[in-house]
Protein backbone atom coordinates (compact mmCIF):
# COMPACT_ATOMS: atom_id res chain seq x y z
CA UNK A 1 0.00 0.00 0.00
CA UNK A 2 1.49 3.24 -1.11
CA UNK A 3 2.14 5.79 1.53
CA UNK A 4 0.29 9.06 1.29
CA UNK A 5 2.56 11.83 0.07
CA UNK A 6 3.89 14.02 2.83
CA UNK A 7 2.83 17.65 2.85
CA UNK A 8 5.57 19.96 1.80
CA UNK A 9 7.21 21.57 4.78
CA UNK A 10 7.37 25.27 4.25
CA UNK A 11 8.72 28.10 6.32
CA UNK A 12 7.06 31.46 6.12
CA UNK A 13 8.77 34.49 7.56
CA UNK A 14 6.00 36.79 8.67
CA UNK A 15 6.47 40.50 8.16
CA UNK A 16 4.41 42.98 10.13
CA UNK A 17 3.78 46.57 9.04
CA UNK A 18 3.69 49.53 11.42
CA UNK A 19 2.16 52.88 10.48
CA UNK A 20 4.13 55.79 11.99
CA UNK A 21 3.22 59.49 11.98
CA UNK A 22 5.58 62.46 12.16
CA UNK A 23 3.02 65.09 13.16
CA UNK A 24 4.55 68.61 13.13
CA UNK A 25 3.41 71.96 14.53
CA UNK A 26 5.18 75.27 15.15
CA UNK A 27 4.31 77.09 18.38
CA UNK A 28 5.91 80.37 19.45
CA UNK A 29 8.76 79.91 16.96
CA UNK A 30 9.55 76.38 18.09
CA UNK A 31 8.95 73.26 15.98
CA UNK A 32 7.03 70.56 17.86
CA UNK A 33 6.21 66.93 17.21
CA UNK A 34 3.44 64.81 18.65
CA UNK A 35 4.85 61.98 20.79
CA UNK A 36 3.55 59.17 22.97
CA UNK A 37 5.08 56.76 25.51
CA UNK A 38 6.65 59.50 27.66
CA UNK A 39 7.95 61.26 24.55
CA UNK A 40 9.97 58.21 23.43
CA UNK A 41 7.81 57.26 20.45
CA UNK A 42 5.88 58.71 17.54
CA UNK A 43 2.17 57.90 17.20
CA UNK A 44 2.03 54.51 15.54
CA UNK A 45 0.26 51.19 15.31
CA UNK A 46 0.13 48.02 13.19
CA UNK A 47 -1.66 47.95 9.86
CA UNK A 48 -4.69 45.71 10.26
CA UNK A 49 -6.90 43.94 7.76
CA UNK A 50 -9.84 46.02 8.95
CA UNK A 51 -8.17 49.19 7.67
CA UNK A 52 -9.42 50.21 4.25
CA UNK A 53 -6.03 51.69 3.31
CA UNK A 54 -2.67 52.54 4.83
CA UNK A 55 -3.65 56.16 5.34
CA UNK A 56 -6.99 55.15 6.88
CA UNK A 57 -5.12 52.96 9.32
CA UNK A 58 -2.69 55.75 10.15
CA UNK A 59 -5.49 58.21 10.84
CA UNK A 60 -7.25 55.68 13.05
CA UNK A 61 -4.15 55.04 15.16
CA UNK A 62 -3.21 58.71 15.50
CA UNK A 63 -6.70 59.77 16.51
CA UNK A 64 -7.03 56.88 18.97
CA UNK A 65 -3.67 57.57 20.63
CA UNK A 66 -3.68 61.36 20.59
CA UNK A 67 -7.28 62.48 20.13
CA UNK A 68 -5.91 64.74 17.38
CA UNK A 69 -7.49 64.45 13.91
CA UNK A 70 -5.05 64.42 11.01
CA UNK A 71 -5.29 67.14 8.39
CA UNK A 72 -2.60 67.43 5.71
CA UNK A 73 -0.63 64.19 5.46
CA UNK A 74 1.75 62.68 2.91
CA UNK A 75 3.63 59.42 2.79
CA UNK A 76 7.21 59.84 3.92
CA UNK A 77 9.21 56.63 3.55
CA UNK A 78 9.09 52.90 4.15
CA UNK A 79 11.79 51.51 6.44
CA UNK A 80 12.52 47.81 6.17
CA UNK A 81 15.95 47.44 7.81
CA UNK A 82 16.23 44.36 9.99
CA UNK A 83 18.00 44.30 13.35
CA UNK A 84 17.82 47.96 14.41
CA UNK A 85 15.58 47.35 17.40
CA UNK A 86 18.17 45.58 19.53
CA UNK A 87 15.99 42.47 19.86
CA UNK A 88 17.18 39.68 17.58
CA UNK A 89 14.12 37.58 18.44
CA UNK A 90 11.67 40.26 17.31
CA UNK A 91 9.78 39.55 14.06
CA UNK A 92 10.80 41.49 11.00
CA UNK A 93 8.73 44.67 10.83
CA UNK A 94 8.54 47.37 8.23
CA UNK A 95 7.63 50.93 9.17
CA UNK A 96 5.52 52.95 6.74
CA UNK A 97 5.88 56.56 7.80
CA UNK A 98 3.84 59.66 7.08
CA UNK A 99 4.41 63.38 7.55
CA UNK A 100 1.53 65.44 8.87
CA UNK A 101 1.34 69.21 9.36
CA UNK A 102 -1.00 70.84 11.83
CA UNK A 103 -1.27 73.43 14.60
CA UNK A 104 -0.68 72.61 18.23
CA UNK A 105 -3.89 71.93 20.13
CA UNK A 106 -4.47 70.84 23.68
CA UNK A 107 -4.23 67.05 23.81
CA UNK A 108 -7.10 65.08 25.24
CA UNK A 109 -6.81 64.60 29.02
CA UNK A 110 -7.02 60.81 28.80
CA UNK A 111 -4.47 60.72 25.96
CA UNK A 112 -0.87 59.62 26.28
CA UNK A 113 0.11 62.16 23.65
CA UNK A 114 2.48 65.04 24.30
CA UNK A 115 3.91 67.85 22.18
CA UNK A 116 7.72 67.74 22.26
CA UNK A 117 10.29 70.10 20.77
CA UNK A 118 12.08 68.37 17.93
CA UNK A 119 15.43 69.93 18.86
CA UNK A 120 15.28 67.91 22.09
CA UNK A 121 15.98 64.91 19.84
CA UNK A 122 18.42 66.66 17.49
CA UNK A 123 20.16 69.47 19.41
CA UNK A 124 22.93 69.67 16.80
CA UNK A 125 20.35 70.74 14.17
CA UNK A 126 19.44 74.16 15.61
CA UNK A 127 21.76 76.77 14.09
CA UNK A 128 19.55 79.83 14.54
CA UNK A 129 21.97 81.26 17.10
CA UNK A 130 25.06 79.96 15.32
CA UNK A 131 26.76 76.57 15.32
CA UNK A 132 25.79 74.63 18.47
CA UNK A 133 28.86 74.30 20.76
CA UNK A 134 28.33 70.56 21.12
CA UNK A 135 29.48 70.03 17.53
CA UNK A 136 32.97 71.35 18.26
CA UNK A 137 33.15 70.00 21.79
CA UNK A 138 31.70 66.51 21.35
CA UNK A 139 30.58 65.56 17.84
CA UNK A 140 33.71 66.52 15.86
CA UNK A 141 36.26 64.95 18.25
CA UNK A 142 34.26 61.72 18.54
CA UNK A 143 33.80 61.44 14.80
CA UNK A 144 37.50 62.10 14.23
CA UNK A 145 38.38 59.35 16.68
CA UNK A 146 35.93 57.03 14.93
CA UNK A 147 37.46 57.86 11.56
CA UNK A 148 40.99 57.17 12.83
CA UNK A 149 39.88 53.81 14.25
CA UNK A 150 39.45 52.39 10.75
CA UNK A 151 42.14 49.90 9.73
CA UNK A 152 43.09 51.42 6.39
CA UNK A 153 44.07 54.96 5.52
CA UNK A 154 41.56 55.12 2.69
CA UNK A 155 38.66 54.23 4.98
CA UNK A 156 39.90 56.74 7.56
CA UNK A 157 39.84 59.48 4.92
CA UNK A 158 36.43 58.41 3.62
CA UNK A 159 34.94 58.42 7.10
CA UNK A 160 36.25 61.86 7.93
CA UNK A 161 35.13 63.25 4.59
CA UNK A 162 31.58 62.06 5.35
CA UNK A 163 31.76 63.64 8.79
CA UNK A 164 33.08 66.94 7.42
CA UNK A 165 30.44 67.15 4.70
CA UNK A 166 27.45 66.19 6.84
CA UNK A 167 28.37 68.33 9.89
CA UNK A 168 29.91 71.27 8.03
CA UNK A 169 33.42 70.71 9.38
CA UNK A 170 36.76 71.84 7.89
CA UNK A 171 35.19 75.06 6.58
CA UNK A 172 32.47 73.24 4.68
CA UNK A 173 29.01 74.76 4.43
CA UNK A 174 26.29 73.49 6.76
CA UNK A 175 23.48 71.88 4.77
CA UNK A 176 20.29 71.90 6.84
CA UNK A 177 18.71 69.18 4.69
CA UNK A 178 21.23 66.46 5.66
CA UNK A 179 19.36 65.60 8.87
CA UNK A 180 19.07 61.89 8.15
CA UNK A 181 22.69 61.60 6.96
CA UNK A 182 23.90 63.16 10.22
CA UNK A 183 21.78 60.84 12.33
CA UNK A 184 22.90 57.78 10.35
CA UNK A 185 26.56 58.78 10.71
CA UNK A 186 26.22 59.07 14.48
CA UNK A 187 24.45 55.71 14.46
CA UNK A 188 27.22 54.08 12.42
CA UNK A 189 29.83 55.51 14.79
CA UNK A 190 27.80 54.16 17.78
CA UNK A 191 27.61 57.59 19.39
CA UNK A 192 23.86 57.57 20.13
CA UNK A 193 21.73 55.29 22.37
CA UNK A 194 19.83 53.62 19.51
CA UNK A 195 23.10 52.30 18.05
CA UNK A 196 24.35 51.04 21.40
CA UNK A 197 21.01 49.33 21.98
CA UNK A 198 21.03 47.60 18.59
CA UNK A 199 24.72 46.68 18.44
CA UNK A 200 25.42 46.07 22.10
CA UNK A 201 28.57 48.17 21.86
CA UNK A 202 29.49 51.81 21.63
CA UNK A 203 29.59 54.97 23.67
CA UNK A 204 26.38 57.03 23.46
CA UNK A 205 27.96 60.41 24.20
CA UNK A 206 26.17 62.77 21.82
CA UNK A 207 23.28 64.58 23.58
CA UNK A 208 19.76 64.13 22.27
CA UNK A 209 16.67 62.30 23.49
CA UNK A 210 16.48 58.70 22.28
CA UNK A 211 13.37 57.02 20.92
CA UNK A 212 12.14 53.46 20.65
CA UNK A 213 12.85 51.23 17.67
CA UNK A 214 13.68 53.36 14.60
CA UNK A 215 11.46 56.30 15.51
CA UNK A 216 14.22 58.91 15.79
CA UNK A 217 15.47 57.85 12.37
CA UNK A 218 11.95 58.30 11.01
CA UNK A 219 11.74 61.71 12.68
CA UNK A 220 15.05 62.71 11.07
CA UNK A 221 13.61 61.76 7.69
CA UNK A 222 10.52 63.85 8.34
CA UNK A 223 12.54 66.91 9.35
CA UNK A 224 14.73 66.59 6.26
CA UNK A 225 11.68 66.30 4.00
CA UNK A 226 10.06 69.35 5.52
CA UNK A 227 13.23 71.43 5.38
CA UNK A 228 13.50 70.69 1.69
CA UNK A 229 9.83 71.33 0.95
CA UNK A 230 9.59 74.75 2.60
CA UNK A 231 11.96 76.05 -0.08
CA UNK A 232 9.75 75.18 -3.03
CA UNK A 233 6.25 74.38 -1.72
CA UNK A 234 3.98 76.50 0.51
CA UNK A 235 3.62 73.78 3.14
CA UNK A 236 4.33 76.30 5.92
CA UNK A 237 0.77 77.55 5.32
CA UNK A 238 -0.53 74.46 7.10
CA UNK A 239 1.38 75.40 10.25
CA UNK A 240 0.32 79.03 10.62
CA UNK A 241 -2.77 80.47 12.35
CA UNK A 242 -5.45 82.12 10.21
CA UNK A 243 -3.86 85.55 10.79
CA UNK A 244 -0.22 86.33 11.51
CA UNK A 245 2.47 88.96 11.20
CA UNK A 246 5.31 88.69 8.70
CA UNK A 247 7.71 88.33 11.60
CA UNK A 248 5.75 85.33 12.90
CA UNK A 249 5.89 83.78 9.42
CA UNK A 250 9.64 84.40 9.23
CA UNK A 251 10.24 82.93 12.69
CA UNK A 252 8.25 79.81 11.78
CA UNK A 253 10.34 79.24 8.65
CA UNK A 254 13.53 79.74 10.65
CA UNK A 255 12.30 77.31 13.33
CA UNK A 256 11.79 74.59 10.75
CA UNK A 257 15.02 75.26 8.87
CA UNK A 258 17.11 75.60 12.02
CA UNK A 259 18.81 78.70 10.64
CA UNK A 260 18.05 82.36 10.09
CA UNK A 261 16.68 83.91 6.93
CA UNK A 262 17.58 87.28 5.46
CA UNK A 263 14.77 89.51 6.74
CA UNK A 264 14.58 92.00 3.86
CA UNK A 265 14.96 89.34 1.16
CA UNK A 266 12.34 87.21 2.89
CA UNK A 267 9.75 89.98 2.98
CA UNK A 268 10.55 91.09 -0.56
CA UNK A 269 10.09 87.56 -1.88
CA UNK A 270 6.82 87.07 0.02
CA UNK A 271 5.50 90.31 -1.48
CA UNK A 272 6.74 89.56 -5.01
CA UNK A 273 5.06 86.16 -5.05
CA UNK A 274 1.84 87.61 -3.61
CA UNK A 275 1.57 84.78 -1.11
CA UNK A 276 -0.19 86.83 1.54
CA UNK A 277 -2.64 89.69 1.83
CA UNK A 278 -3.33 92.21 4.56
CA UNK A 279 -6.33 91.64 6.78
CA UNK A 280 -6.71 95.29 7.70
CA UNK A 281 -6.14 94.50 11.38
CA UNK A 282 -3.12 95.15 13.58
CA UNK A 283 -1.40 92.94 16.14
CA UNK A 284 -0.31 94.54 19.38
CA UNK A 285 3.26 93.35 19.81
CA UNK A 286 5.01 93.31 23.18
CA UNK A 287 7.97 95.24 21.78
CA UNK A 288 7.77 98.06 19.27
CA UNK A 289 4.84 99.39 17.34
CA UNK A 290 1.79 97.31 16.30
CA UNK A 291 2.37 95.13 13.24
CA UNK A 292 0.04 94.42 10.33
CA UNK A 293 -1.79 91.11 10.31
CA UNK A 294 -1.71 89.01 7.15
CA UNK A 295 -3.38 85.86 5.86
CA UNK A 296 -2.49 83.53 3.02
CA UNK A 297 -4.29 84.08 -0.25
CA UNK A 298 -6.19 80.85 -0.79
CA UNK A 299 -6.04 81.05 -4.56
CA UNK A 300 -2.27 81.47 -4.44
CA UNK A 301 -1.92 78.48 -2.12
CA UNK A 302 -3.41 76.19 -4.75
CA UNK A 303 -1.41 77.81 -7.54
CA UNK A 304 1.90 77.66 -5.65
CA UNK A 305 1.34 74.00 -4.82
CA UNK A 306 2.01 73.43 -8.53
CA UNK A 307 4.34 76.28 -9.43
CA UNK A 308 6.33 76.25 -6.20
CA UNK A 309 7.76 79.04 -4.11
CA UNK A 310 11.20 79.72 -2.72
CA UNK A 311 12.08 81.03 0.73
CA UNK A 312 15.50 82.73 1.13
CA UNK A 313 17.47 80.87 3.76
CA UNK A 314 20.45 82.94 4.80
CA UNK A 315 23.92 81.54 4.10
CA UNK A 316 25.66 84.19 6.18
Amino acid sequence: MAKAPRKAETSIDAIAADLVAVLVAVTESEPKIMTIANATALPSGPFQFGHRSLQTGLRAWVEAQTGHPLGYVEQLYTFADHGRTGDARAPHRISISYLGLTREDQVREDSEAHWSGWYEYFPWEDHRAGTPPLIAKIVAPKLRAWAKSAESTSVQKARWQRAAITFGLDDRTWNEELVLQRYELLYEASLIPEAVRAKGTGDAVVPGRAMISDHRRILATGIARLRAKIKYRPVVFELMPAEFTLLQLQRSVEALAGRTVHKQNFRRLIEQQELVEETGAMAAETVGRPAKLFRFRHGVVAERAVAGTKLPLSRS
